[in-house]
């Protein structure tokens, strides 16, 4: 049987067709398999990644003082294993962690001294409720400086459970005149996290002209907990009588002394950099975080990295341990959407 010239040239131009969409189907299976095996990440759970190496942090901390404290800063959506307020918990992480910071939550969001629109206070609170019920104490960092925004920070807070602390400066380098005393004053002594009702966050001494004034501004406080950084300066490093120095408040009672510490990105001021360092060299190191100048991407799973963070002497974490510190206050934990973006 013999079709028509015009069905004859459509059998062909599908035949044709045909074979094109075959060989382009097997060429994008041999690109995907091809870069896959080449960069193996396409595949990796950076979530689990981030929960696998703050669960490390914990671990190693908590052998060396069973009541260091965890604190992750952000990085909420880790609490569940799909990222959903109703998704399952991440028992692994929550059991690891004993506090949970936000920035931003009522305060801050899109721009500073401005509010947060309630749609993204709905969806954080929905997180923060779960690590409240799940025994991990918000603290809550609102940026604003009207003394009625300052104030509304704090009341909202309150009524959620949460203690927060409302900064004046995005750079978190002085104590604010506002309120004249901490929200929620207390003089008792504070022994853990979910005794503290409000807390100083305070990491940048820059502004103070020594540390000795440093050091004095901090301890002529009733904070309950004071979270600061562990060098005073790019490389000089409080010690031990620096931070014990710090754990009485200005009213007589003990409080928590909390360190800083990324470990969502490498920072060119600290002890650990080394001058020849650059993007792709090592290779875990990327490429400068565009808002913040000296702040460097990295592949935070890497081993190399984490053994600079925990797990040997010279570890960023194991000096924080040996200052006396009571716990660390971990920061960049939401570096996994970096990588989910890419």
């Amino acid at each position: 049987m013999r079709f028509p010239k015009n069905m004859q040239q459509k059998c062909a131009f599908n035949i044709s067709l045909l074979l094109w969409m075959i060989l382009l189907t097997l060429s994008m299976s041999s690109f995907s398999c091809k870069d896959k095996s080449t960069n193996p990440e396409l595949d990796k759970d950076f979530r689990q990644e981030m929960r696998d190496f703050v669960q490390s942090i914990s671990v190693y901390a908590k052998n060396i003082n069973a009541n260091f404290v965890i604190i992750p800063q952000n990085g909420h959506n880790l609490l569940t294993l799909n990222g959903e307020k109703d998704g399952e918990l991440a028992q692994q992480y929550i059991a690891a962690i004993d506090g949970l910071g936000r920035e931003d939550l009522f305060y801050g969001y899109e721009n500073d001294n401005t509010p947060t629109p309630e749609s993204e206070q709905n969806e954080m609170i929905g997180f923060m409720d779960i690590a409240e019920n799940n025994n991990i104490q918000v603290m809550a960092t609102d940026y604003c400086w009207t003394e009625s925004f300052m104030l509304d920070s704090y009341q909202k807070n309150e009524e959620k459970g949460y203690i927060s602390f409302a900064a004046d400066h995005r750079g978190l380098d002085n104590i604010p005149s506002y309120p004249a005393s901490p929200y929620n004053l207390n003089s008792s002594n504070i022994t853990n996290l979910s005794e503290a009702k409000n807390f100083l966050y305070l990491i940048n001494p820059g502004e103070f002209s020594a540390k000795s004034e440093f050091l004095n501004a901090a301890k002529n406080t009733n904070y309950d907990l004071v979270l600061i950084d562990l060098f005073y300066g790019d490389n000089e490093t409080l010690s031990s009588s620096d931070v014990t120095s710090l754990k009485l408040k200005q009213n007589g009672g003990s409080r928590l002394v909390i360190a800083y510490m990324s470990i969502g990105e490498a920072e060119d001021y600290r002890y650990y950099w080394q001058s020849s360092w650059k993007t792709g060299s090592p290779e875990w190191l990327l490429e400068e975080n565009p808002n913040w100048e000296g702040n460097y991407k990295v592949r935070y799973w890497d081993e190399d990295w984490q053994k600079i963070i925990f797990g040997n002497d010279n570890s960023y974490l194991k000096k924080i341990i040996d200052a006396n510190f009571d716990g660390v206050y971990l920061d960049i934990i939401d570096a996994f959407e970096y990588f989910e973006s890419e």
